[in-house]
């Protein structure tokens, strides 16, 4: 299991964290800490709001540690744009993802090692990030779709759940996971406990996204990624 802890940026700074924190300080600490992956998300590309393309390019050209770029990405330019910039993978949007055709062909240009598909979830439905939308399919609807075209890493979130330290949806995530063919399922939203960490670890995820206990000091990173390697 991975622990991937998350870099949001609005404004051109850390999201959620209780004081102005640079964001490329953030991931040399993260790094420094053990993380071998950064979860970075520009919040204000992601829901139209302006965008913080010079800094993510400096996170990804300085950091020394991998990079997951998420964030509404769902168009073929954006995410070869991310890749161009040294993300190590990018997570196609919601949005991007319905469009069954547009993953196949990320996979057969890209790798499918190289992307993951985010499947964001509000009330059991598919619900874009950055968007109040919700979509007439569930998130395991969706994931189906993506085995067929190739997609091995799944980004599960429960919107409903983000940032509220509640626990994540380990049972959303493992349904995702029991389909088989091979799908990694990453898991963002809510974790608040090392507990939580423990949970994800014994359902055989692939990973969790873990943000605001981490700005909140509810445990270290280092204790975060030994707990997920017990």
């Amino acid at each position: 299991m991975e622990v991937y802890p998350a870099v949001d940026v609005q404004g051109g700074r850390v999201a959620r964290a209780a004081a102005t924190v640079d964001p490329v300080a953030l991931v040399h600490r993260y790094a420094r800490d053990g993380a071998r992956w950064i979860h970075f998300v520009d919040l204000d590309r992601a829901v139209g709001q302006g965008e913080n393309r010079g800094l993510a390019r400096r996170v990804m050209a300085e950091s020394t540690v991998q990079v997951q770029v998420g964030g509404g990405l769902t168009t073929d330019a954006e995410i070869a744009e991310a890749l161009t910039w040294g993300a190590r993978r990018v997570v196609i949007g919601s949005a991007g993802a319905l469009d069954a055709e547009l993953v196949a062909r990320l996979v057969a240009r890209h790798g499918a090692d190289r992307l993951a598909v985010g499947i964001d979830a509000r009330n059991g439905r598919v619900s874009p990030r950055g968007s109040k939308m919700v979509l007439d399919v569930s998130p395991l609807e969706l994931a189906e779709r993506m085995g067929p075209v190739g997609a091995r890493t799944i980004v599960y979130a429960d919107a409903e759940r983000d940032g509220t330290l509640t626990g994540p949806d380990v049972e959303g995530a493992g349904a995702i996971a029991a389909l088989g063919g091979g799908l990694q399922v990453v898991v963002s939203g809510g974790v608040g406990s090392l507990d939580d960490v423990r949970r994800v670890r014994d359902a055989g995820l692939a990973g969790a996204i873990v943000g605001r206990a981490l700005h909140e000091g509810r445990f270290t990173l280092r204790e975060a990624l030994a707990c997920a390697a017990a």
